[in-house]
This record gives structure tokens, C-alpha cells and sequence, in this order.
């Protein structure tokens, strides 16, 4: 049976939160729960037994409150996924970078404000594969008595597109660590967790219920695990109006694309002819050389329902013309497309670094038993990156332990034939610094695009390309009305220039958002200093924070 949703501007309330006009209150009970898809009875990780999990639902400037209780048997954290976390780094959430994991039966209450964040966010576990299942929209409406930079939408349907696996996602991660090998493929994809139609053995079909001649502001998130994916909706343009929770230029297109990580919000409007079209998600292919066909290649797409109102549910839906898998055309020519709204870009640079990203193989480690010989293995200047094991790195800096990481994280790209190396290394960053990043993913064997993920800052994107970037290209740059992101998609053979201020003490972590390739080393950690008030010095951690 398809399941209908009208969801009225404003109206996300949820039964769990208790909310007033500064403090959001919620409660996610994490837990085993059983769901039957594409033939098989499967026992997932999530939040109060829902996929996707609980929405927040705030207005700008709110303070939000989660109580977090793990009734699973394994660690987690949850991260806030495009929350900056000014003087909040201890609720940002990634394991063993801002706090060691909630253990199974214990709590940990995550404290934040979203003040300065407007649109569409979304949080999801930090902790191994359990990202696949426990993930859910954060949505921040603009605070009550301002506007939308845009026209103010009829309705909003937020849309999270997903990764489906049949078996445990946490022995799948095992699985692929043990035997130094990449993880198999996901056997679907869905649509606010449904696969929708196509699929054996089809199951419910997410379905959008609209009113003809509305505007209509769909919240697009990309959870999938390791997939970037274009979405498109059959008879409908989008008008792009933010990425990551950052105000865009309307950019009107046919084709979303969405790196692991990428939120964008898009207007559409309803005045195709009354009918059923279909929302479809399929996976965009950036690896070099191809990998191993999954599911989605057999000629099956996730699928969702845009319905007009007074159509038959079981009307016949229109399918969109989707882009070929490989189409890196199409992705770049979105991804260039975008420009972002005026800004002040921050000048002068402060400190100038470039950051090569690879991937390549290791020696197998002794816990890893079932790999022959060599591991997959990624890394950032030829440092593959290891987390440490008995305390957190925001907690070492706090506390100036010693022997839990060093702070010699390269700033360049080390010489043709350095050897790769394991390490916890770090980049310090003087308080209030401007810092430019030059992204370079080499031609190598093998490559793909690697969505970039920063935590505690957005940053500007002043430049991107294919090829190798030239030093000394600053003529290049946009300084007028670059994108702002959270997350960035550097393609294969390609390269980005980023720049944020580092004004948020603490310790960020910069990586992939591939999760196959964080436990490979592909990340870093910027390690950023206290300034000299009150308000720019790290704070204490909370009592409860989890111990080791």
C-alpha cells in the first residue's frame, strides 16, 4: 500500500519533542527493530523505531536538547551533521574525535544551538556502519517573524534518499576491514527508507501528495553510506535555492546530484498535467576503474511518488529520463552551476595548505585475519589516518594529554614515492585564522570523487576543476558569490579550493563521506587553538560525557 503524505507548510511537529521558543527537547532510544524488504526479514539499528529516524524540527537560534539512549549492543555517537557547534564540540559527535562512544545501555545528552543555521541538515550515527539505518532530517526554519530569501513554498516534503543492505551493516564493515577489501555493495536504495516499486518483491512506495499549481520545497538529503546519486522527478524542474543549509542563487535544473553527506533544498512547482510521476534516485559511479555492478544497475531505480490531488493511487507514474550511471558530465556541470549568494570572502590567508587525497594499499595488520598480503587503504599526504583507542582527541587537547596524537600533519603533498604511513596526526590552527585548502584527487588507479566532509565550519568553494590545479591560479577564484558547504564532492582527476575562518576551538574532523573509506585512513583533524576571551575559549566537558 502506498504511503500517503501530506505535510503542510510548518506542520513537522513530533509527538517525541517538547519544544518552546528556545529549547527543543527530544529523546532517541536507539535500537534492534525488524524490517521486511526485498524478500528478507532484516534486524536494522534505529531511533525510535522509525526509518528514517525522528525529525528535528527547529527555528534558527533555538537551543536543542537530545537524550540519547543506546539499547543496541554496539558503541555509537550521533553527529549533527552540518551543525557548526560554535563552543559546543563536545556534542558534535564523531567517535573518538570529540568524545569516546555511548556504550551499549549507557546515555549521553547532546546539548547544541543553532544559531546562524537556516535549512535543510540531517544527523546520523559516527560510529561504524550504523550511519545505513540510523539517520533522520534536521531541519531549521527561519526564526518566527523572517522570511524565506525565496517564495515561501505551499508545502514541504523533506525526501532522504538511503543505502539498503540485507544483512547487518555493522558485519558488513567487519567483514570488509578484516579481509582488507572494500565492502559489498548495497542490494538497494530507498526513498524516506522504501524502495519504492521496482524493486523484487516491491514494499511500500514513499508518496508526496500535492496540489496542483503550488510551490512545493522538497528537503533532499543524501544518507546512501558510499554512493553519490542523482534524483530527478518525472514532468519537473527544480530551482535549486540551498545547498548544506547555505541560501544559493536559484539555479533551475532537471537533475539533483548528491554526494554522501550533501543536503539540497529545491523548489518545485506543480503545474504538470493532474497524474502520479515519479520521484527516482540512482546511483552516480565515480570509481576508476568501474567496480562491481550492484543492484541498481539491473534495471531497477529507488522510487518515490509525486501524486496530484484527486489522481488515482494507482495510477500509472511517469518515469523521468535518469542521467547514464557514469554521466560525470552531468555531476560537474551541477556542481559548477551553483553559485552562492554575495558574501564577504575572508581575506588575507592565514595559513595555506594542499591536501592530496589517495588511495592505496598497506601491509595487512595482524587483527586483520582474513587479508592476504595487502589492504585497501586511503590517505591525506600520505598519511593514512588512525583514530586512537583510549581517549578521545578533543578530550587530549583539553586536558594537554601526550601520546595520543602529534601535530605534524603535512601541509603539502609529500614527494612521488614517499610511502605511505599510519598515523594520528593533526593540523594546529591559530584562533581566527583564514585557512585555504587546495583538494587535488589525482588520476590514479584506483580514483573517484570523494565527498569531503568538514565538521565545525562551513567553508566557501572558491574554485573547482579537472586536471591538476596550478598554484599561483587565485585569478581563477570566485570572491564575489562562491557556495558555501559543509561537504564538498572533489571528482576524480579533479581538484576544489576551499577557505573557512578557524573560529571555533576545538578539534574538526576533515574526511571522506564515503564511510567505506574512514576506517581506511582517507581524514584528518584540525586541531584549532583558544583565542583570548571568554567566548572563544573551549569549554569544560559535561559531566556525562562517555568514558573509554
Amino acid at each position: 500500500m502506498a504511503q500517503l503524505l501530506w505535510l503542510a507548510l510548518g506542520v513537522l511537529l513530533l509527538a517525541s519533542s517538547v519544544a518552546d521558543a528556545a529549547t527543543a527537547n527530544y529523546t532517541f532510544t536507539v535500537q534492534s527493530m525488524k524490517i521486511n524488504q526485498l524478500c528478507n526479514s532484516t534486524d536494522i539499528i534505529a531511533v525510535n523505531g522509525q526509518l528514517p529516524g525522528p525529525t528535528i524540527d527547529v527555528f534558527e537560534g533555538d537551543e536543542v536538547v537530545v537524550d540519547v539512549i543506546n539499547a543496541s549492543p554496539y558503541n555509537l555517537t550521533i553527529h549533527w551533521h552540518g551543525i557548526l557547534q560554535k563552543l559546543t564540540p563536545w556534542a558534535d559527535g564523531p567517535s573518538m574525535v570529540t568524545q569516546c562512544p555511548i556504550q551499549p545501555n549507557g546515555t549521553y545528552t547532546y546539548r547544541f544551538n543553532v544559531t546562524g543555521h537556516e535549512g535543510t541538515l540531517w544527523w546520523h550515527a559516527h560510529s561504524s556502519f550504523l550511519r545505513a539505518t540510523v539517520y533522520g532530517p534536521l531541519i531549521i526554519r527561519p526564526r518566527n517573524g523572517t522570511a524565506y530569501p525565496f517564495p515561501a513554498p505551499d508545502q514541504e516534503v523533506p525526501v532522504v534518499l538511503g543505502e539498503w543492505w540485507s544483512q547487518n551493516v555493522v558485519d558488513v564493515e567487519k567483514d570488509a576491514v578484516m579481509a582488507g577489501q572494500l565492502p559489498s555493495h548495497s542490494d538497494a536504495f530507498t526513498i524516506n527508507g522504501l524502495t519504492g516499486q521496482l524493486y523484487q518483491c516491491a514494499n511500500e512506495t514513499f508518496t508526496a501528495v500535492v496540489q496542483p499549481n503550488t510551490t512545493v520545497l522538497l528537503r533532499v538529503i543524501n544518507a546512501a553510506l558510499n554512493t553519490h546519486l542523482f534524483f530527478k522527478v518525472a514532468g519537473h524542474n527544480f530551482t535549486v535555492v540551498a545547498v548544506d543549509a547555505c541560501y544559493t542563487a536559484n539555479y533551475t535544473t532537471d537533475t539533483l546530484v548528491l554526494a554522501p553527506g550533501n543536503t539540497v533544498d529545491a523548489l518545485v512547482y506543480t503545474a504538470a498535467a493532474p497524474g502520479s510521476y515519479y520521484m527516482a534516485v540512482e546511483p552516480h559511479h565515480t570509481l576508476s576503474p568501474a567496480a562491481t555492478t550492484d543492484a541498481s544497475d539491473s534495471g531497477s531505480l529507488a522510487t518515490g511518488i509525486l501524486l496530484y490531488n484527486g489522481t488515482s493511487a494507482t495510477a500509472t507514474p511517469a518515469m523521468p529520463a535518469m542521467p547514464n550511471n557514469s554521466d560525470s558530465t552531468a555531476a560537474n556541470d551541477f556542481y559548477s552551476g551553483l553559485r552562492g549568494v554575495p558574501a564577504a570572502v575572508p581575506s588575507p590567508v592565514d595559513v595555506n595548505m594542499t591536501i592530496q587525497l589517495g588511495l592505496g594499499q598497506l601491509p595487512c595488520d595482524a587483527a586483520q585475519t582474513n587479508c592476504s598480503v595487502n589492504a585497501f587503504a586511503a590517505a591525506m599526504n600520505g598519511v593514512s589516518f588512525r583514530l586512537p583507542t583510549q581517549m578521545s582527541l578533543l578530550e587530549a587537547q583539553f586536558g594537554n594529554a601526550s601520546g595520543v596524537y602529534t601535530a605534524d600533519f603535512p601541509d603539502g603533498v609529500p614527494p612521488n614515492g614517499t610511502a605511505m604511513v599510519e598515523g594520528t596526526k593533526v593540523r594546529s590552527l591559530p584562533y581566527n585564522s583564514t585557512v585555504e585548502v587546495v583538494l587535488q584527487n589525482p588520476m590514479a588507479f584506483p580514483s573517484e570523487s570523494h565527498p569531503i566532509h568538514l565538521h565545525g565550519f562551513n567553508f566557501f568553494v572558491l574554485a573547482q576543476g579537472l586536471g591538476t590545479f596550478a598554484p599561483g591560479n587565485a585569478s581563477a577564484y570566485n570572491l564575489v558569490d562562491p557556495v558555501a558547504r559543509n561537504t564538498i564532492a572533489v571528482p576524480a582527476g579533479g581538484w576544489a579550493v576551499i577557505r573557512f575562518v578557524a573560529n571555533n576551538p576545538g578539534m574538526w574532523f576533515f574526511h571522506c563521506h564515503l564511510d567505506a573509506h574512514v576506517p581506511m585512513g582517507l581524514g584528518m583533524v584540525f586541531a584549532v587553538g583558544n583565542g583570548t576571551t571568554a567566548d572563544s575559549m573551549l569549554p569544560p566537558p559535561p559531566a556525562d560525557l562517555p568514558v573509554c
